[in-house]
């Protein structure tokens, strides 16, 4: 198995099978205990149904809300490749809030479409924003085919519908399955019920997706605080792309300034000679004056602006109008700000733009905005390093929107 996960979401309109196919994902792979499974069994006798294992994501829903043991925002399962993360996406509002401000960054999706109801109004709102997030890994399952008694002429139809849809976003989904997540069809194995099809499961489309090779960018490692630790300067942080290297040249953004870093600490290791994506670890430095905020660089080649031009995603239910005082924070920096242009604005149901040279932003809207910071930070566009592409803006100390930097 490779040591990489795959972080993905799985996304799709209410009711198209998403607790399904995320049940029968653990099911199919052993990642279920057995006395869950019993468990599952008996739930569903009781109910009168065959195995069910969207009743396995009502239940850890209900314990994630009591705060107990299980937090399906970041639930896994692994197959003889690799580790998979799901992150969860209840809803687009918190789909977005959940990819900007959580931990974990998405690396690839799966877009539910039941073959009965086609494209809904949330499945749009989907699609967009996986266009705006710059998912390009995209695998769209066509769900319920029982339903439809593995039809060939009604999954070429929608198929259609799915393409132009996506094409529009300049998404071009590596695969479109058809799959029935409550029998098992096409998931994990082949199935007899549709043989007139000759494309991969779900678990062979993902097994073929890439993880992120943020490890062969350039250095980016954003400093979280400064102390003193047995008398030197330690700067704490996590790598978010590149590789960090004992005795590397370094530049110290936005301040200019350069350095050379001569040690790499991590807690209960000694003699670090490097750090990769991901790692979390404290560095010392000659040569450079520390402090949180800083991103320190193998190359100058971020922007050092106060100006940035990027998408958001409006979060609360009411209106902003240029020139609001805001707070955006990207990795450890933070400065104030206001949006100072919205060029046009979107209405991500329809994937149409509502006007351009707009005077407010609404509740739930994408907008093409000009930002204007007090003070020069560092960015990268999304597309290139997410981690310094990604933002949140908050305003009195709530988050109202997330942003990608394009």
């Amino acid at each position: 198995m490779e040591e990489k996960t795959l972080h993905i979401v799985i996304v799709g309109h209410v009711d198209h099978g998403k607790s399904t196919l995320v049940g029968r994902l653990f099911y199919d792979t052993g990642c279920l205990p057995p006395d869950r499974v019993e468990e599952l069994k008996r739930i569903s006798r009781e109910m009168g149904r065959e195995l069910e294992f969207a009743y396995m994501m009502d239940h850890l829903e209900e314990e994630r809300q009591k705060g107990i043991t299980i937090d399906i925002a970041h639930t896994f399962f692994t197959t003889e490749k690799r580790r998979y993360v799901i992150i969860d996406a209840p809803g687009h509002k918190e789909f977005l809030k959940n990819m900007i401000t959580g931990s974990s960054q998405a690396q690839a999706a799966l877009l539910l479409v039941d073959i009965s109801q086609g494209i809904k109004e949330q499945t749009r709102r989907h699609c967009y924003i996986l266009g705006l997030l710059g998912i390009r890994q995209v695998a769209v399952l066509v769900n319920k085919m029982d339903m439809a008694g593995y039809s060939e002429d009604a999954f070429n139809a929608i198929k259609s519908e799915i393409e132009s849809v996506l094409g529009r976003l300049n998404i071009a989904p590596a695969y479109i399955l058809p799959v029935s997540a409550r029998l098992g069809d096409n998931i994990a194995k082949k199935s007899d019920n549709l043989p007139w099809f000759n494309g991969p499961t779900v678990l062979e489309a993902l097994d073929s997706f890439e993880t992120n090779e943020a490890e062969n960018t350039r250095l980016r490692f954003p400093i979280q605080d400064v102390y003193d630790v047995d008398g030197k300067m330690t700067a704490v942080g996590r790598v978010e792309s590149g590789v960090l290297r004992k005795g590397l040249e370094v530049h110290i953004l936005p301040d200019g300034t350069k350095g050379r870093v001569t040690e790499i600490r991590q807690f209960m290791r000694d003699g670090i000679g490097s750090a990769a994506v991901g790692e979390c670890v404290g560095v010392v430095m000659d040569g450079a004056g520390l402090k949180r905020g800083q991103i320190v660089v193998d190359e100058a080649t971020s922007t050092v602006t106060d100006t940035i031009r990027a998408n958001i995603f409006w979060l609360i239910d009411k209106d902003y109008r240029p020139g609001v005082s805001l707070d955006w924070k990207c990795a450890t920096q933070e400065a104030k700000g206001r949006i100072e242009k919205i060029y046009k604005r979107f209405d991500p149901a329809s994937i149409e733009v509502v006007q351009k040279d707009a005077k407010e932003i609404r509740p739930a809207e994408i907008a093409e905005v000009e930002i204007k910071l007090e003070k020069p930070v560092v960015i990268d566009s999304f597309g290139d390093i997410p981690e310094m592409g990604r933002f949140v803006l908050e305003h009195m100390g709530h988050p109202v929107a997330g942003g990608i930097i394009i």
